[in-house]
């Protein structure tokens, strides 16, 4: 008897093509769901922002390593820790990964933001830029508060070193920071009450920053079980 040879196509039947494609359009979207998840783990993982933000020290018993860092950056590039806190009060009321709101075209349909800042120091894009090159690692994130005091005190320094402002001014330092080296060089600010309002807050807020932080700073210091004698920096 002749032998029937069965043979089938390499795409198989109609029913197992349906098949495949499912599976293949189920994978994609578990795949799509953890990239998901990933991205918003960064934000549900950042800290949130302080319950009291008009005292440093409260701030700093809630977040104890946000002193760290900006002693670090005091200590690397002069700006006072309490400066350099008023303006990421300013500039973000402590929060990660805010941005600019949209802009709403006609009135209603989300638009464009008004410029690249984001993080706690709200850096915008070309400047964060200049800072990895100069002088942060690569690996630097506007949501990181390290990375956020850091940034601070290096512009702060830089507009120290161009524009000769005071490193002890937070009322210029912030128009410095606002306007950009040129435009507070051409004085943009001066016909910008807003701006300048805006500017006189964070040297009142940094005036009391300062003034709560030198009665409770003893705290921060020598915290961990090796800091003392020595090893417990003043």
């Amino acid at each position: 008897m002749e032998r029937v040879r069965i043979t089938h196509s390499r795409g198989g039947t109609g029913k197992g093509r349906s098949v495949r494609a499912a599976e293949g359009w189920a994978r994609r979207a578990a795949l799509l769901a953890l990239l998901a998840i990933a991205t918003s783990g960064c934000t549900t993982l950042a800290p949130s922002p302080p319950a009291d933000q008009s005292d440093l020290c409260e701030i700093f018993r809630e977040q104890p390593r946000w002193y760290d860092y900006a002693r670090a950056s005091q200590e690397q590039w002069g700006t006072p820790i309490a400066t350099q806190m008023a303006f990421i009060h300013q500039e973000s009321s402590f929060r990660s990964h805010v941005r600019p709101p949209r802009q709403r075209l006609l009135g209603f349909i989300p638009w464009r933001r008004p410029s690249s800042a984001y993080g706690y120091a709200q850096a915008q894009d070309p400047v964060w830029g200049e800072y990895r090159e100069d002088a942060g690692s690569l690996m630097a994130r506007r949501s990181h508060m390290k990375h956020a005091t850091d940034f601070i005190g290096w512009y702060n320094r830089r507009s120290h070193e161009r524009l000769g402002i005071s490193l002890h001014n937070p009322e210029h330092l912030y128009l410095a920071y606002h306007e950009g080296p040129t435009g507070y060089r051409r004085g943009t600010y001066q016909g910008k009450p807003q701006v300048q309002r805006v500017a006189r807050q964070v040297a009142q807020r940094a005036q009391r920053y300062r003034t709560q932080l030198a009665g409770c700073e003893s705290e921060f210091r020598c915290r961990r079980f090796y800091q003392f004698g020595p090893f417990c920096r003043d």
